[in-house]
């Protein structure tokens, strides 16, 4: 029973770390290619976890969603730090350092798609735990990447879209950062509430449900799997 448990958790904490690590790093990365070396001097270009776990983001949110079984699954680490105004093209550049994190989680989802393939030649104990890790890599790197891309700040979709906007768009948009979590949380939980009360389909969480089936489908099938 322990055994159960402790693989049970396994697949689902190991994607869930590295799909929010290496989406922080990739952050970082990037923003020192255009310029802004903030997060390699604060240690946060990193692959240990332990730099980018956020308490509520990272731990408690992602279980209190297992627990609820909605089947929606998203959390979020440490933002890395970013001075945009030391990029060379401050408004294009942040495009690029956002869009990064999202982009990272895709390639995981992609690699993990391809190392499936691998499955057949480890030992049958060993295959099913990986499998377990690589099936959850896919779909939990599909909507961690999907739920960063709302289109309100300070999740990347909102950083994106100050970025492409003009002026008068993008300036409302980037002053919702200070409360943008709240914001989002707001609109996936009480959201829906509002929906049933009109009689209308406003669950947020279920459209990105249904989006990662869909864009996890097509990568499976892409890498071979299908």
């Amino acid at each position: 029973m322990l055994a159960e448990t402790i693989q049970r958790f396994s697949v689902m904490a190991i994607p869930i770390l590295l799909g929010v690590t290496l989406h922080e790093a990739a952050h970082g990365y990037v923003a020192e290619l255009f310029g802004d070396d903030t997060a390699r001097r604060l240690g946060r270009i990193s692959l240990n976890p332990f730099r980018h776990v956020d308490l509520f983001g990272t731990i408690l949110l992602p279980a209190v969603l297992i627990l609820s079984g909605t089947g929606l699954l998203f959390g979020y680490a440490k933002p890395v730090p970013v001075n945009f105004r030391r990029l060379r093209n401050p408004r294009r550049d942040m495009i690029w350092v956002a869009g990064a994190g999202p982009a990272m989680n895709a390639a995981l989802a992609v690699i993990a798609g391809l190392l499936y393939h691998g499955i057949a030649f480890l030992p049958h104990g060993v295959a099913e735990w990986a499998e377990g890790n690589l099936v959850n890599m896919i779909v939990l790197n599909v909507m961690l990447g999907l739920f960063n891309m709302i289109p309100i700040p300070p999740l990347d979709g909102g950083r994106v879209a100050v970025g492409v906007l003009p002026d008068r768009l993008a300036m409302p948009l980037a002053r919702l950062e200070r409360i943008g979590i709240v914001l989002v949380l707001g609109i996936l939980f009480l959201l829906p509430m509002l929906g049933d009360h009109l009689h209308l389909n406003l669950d947020i969480s279920r459209w990105l449900v249904d989006a990662t089936g869909w864009v996890s489908e097509t990568i499976w099938t892409l890498t071979g799997n299908g």
